[in-house]
């Protein structure tokens, strides 16, 4: 009975000893093997493992998928023309797949994710701050971004593969003003509108009276040719109707003097009130008394 209880106790001491000396890697990590806290070995193959049973020997698993950094508030910055800006970042970042990156990434942290997240936080910052200080706001924001952002990745990347770090992406996600320089700004947005606006209607103006004083003098032509030629038809045919009088009336003097004689009495009185004081013997009333003077001399005769 001892002897079966003996075999049982060895049995299981055995299997928890074989036990301690297998482990599985997940595709997803890498495991470090290490023994009194030296790192013997970097083991990236998925799959089933051995090492030496502790305390001997230690497994201690990393991450080596693509994990994200983003900053919780923005960050203020200063510009080559010593304005404030608001900068929101994230950092796409892994350990690094060289020989040697996961062995850099331990002894740099502990295999601690949260002290790896911090130490990049600050790498970006850094080179954040390097780069946007040597730049205009317009030239972070627009002009010149892309230019800018390989510079921030290439001083991060550098930083980053010395503490086994693998950056795959550093981004802008927004390049803000800060709150008092916003309202500035709006307010010189406002004033160049305004003073373009302005700039238009004066332009307006101007073309609106230089059509109006063209079509003015235009009319002024138009009426003057007008009148010019009315007065020359009216002169032609004032001429005509005189040469057709005189031709009319030169056939038969007497009765031209006739004529006029009545256009005179006619426009003479034309309205009942009007009164002449004037000699009955005189010229001007020859006609009125024409028949009789007439009837004289033939009587004397």
């Amino acid at each position: 009975m001892n002897r079966i209880v003996t075999i049982v106790v060895g049995g299981f001491i055995a299997l928890m000893l074989l036990s301690s000396t297998m482990f599985v890697v997940d595709q997803r990590r890498y495991a470090i093997v290490f023994a009194l806290g030296e790192v013997k070995e970097v083991i990236r193959t998925p799959g089933l493992h051995f090492k030496l049973p502790p305390p001997f020997q230690n497994v201690l698993y990393l991450d080596n998928r693509i994990m994200t950094i983003e900053s919780p508030d923005a960050e203020r910055f200063i510009t080559a023309e010593k304005m404030n800006i608001l900068v929101d970042t994230f950092v796409k970042w892994r350990i690094g797949r060289g020989e040697d990156q996961p062995k850099k990434y331990f002894v740099s942290f502990g295999g601690d994710e949260a002290r790896a997240r911090d130490r990049m936080s600050q790498i970006v910052k850094a080179a954040l701050n390097d780069e946007i200080t040597k730049h205009t706001v317009r030239e972070v924001i627009s002009g010149q971004r892309g230019q800018v952002m390989e510079s921030i990745r290439s001083k991060v990347v550098t930083e980053a593969s010395q503490i086994g770090v693998e950056i795959i992406d550093v981004r802008l996600k927004r390049v803000d003003y800060v709150e008092q320089i916003n309202n500035s700004v709006y307010d010189r947005m406002k004033a160049e509108r305004v003073r373009v606006a302005n700039e238009l209607r004066s332009t307006g103006s101007a073309d609106s009276e230089k059509i109006r004083a063209d079509a003015d003098k235009q009319r002024t032509v138009i009426l003057a040719e007008a009148y010019r030629q009315a007065e020359t038809i009216r002169g032609e045919g004032d001429a005509k109707a005189s040469q057709i009088y005189a031709e009319a009336f030169g056939k038969n003097p007497e009765f031209y003097k006739f004529y006029r004689s009545l256009e005179a009495y006619r426009a003479t009185f034309k309205n009942r009130g009007d009164v002449m004081v004037i000699d009955s013997n005189s010229d001007f009333f020859k006609y009125f008394k024409g028949s009789g003077a007439a009837a004289a001399p033939a009587g004397k005769k």
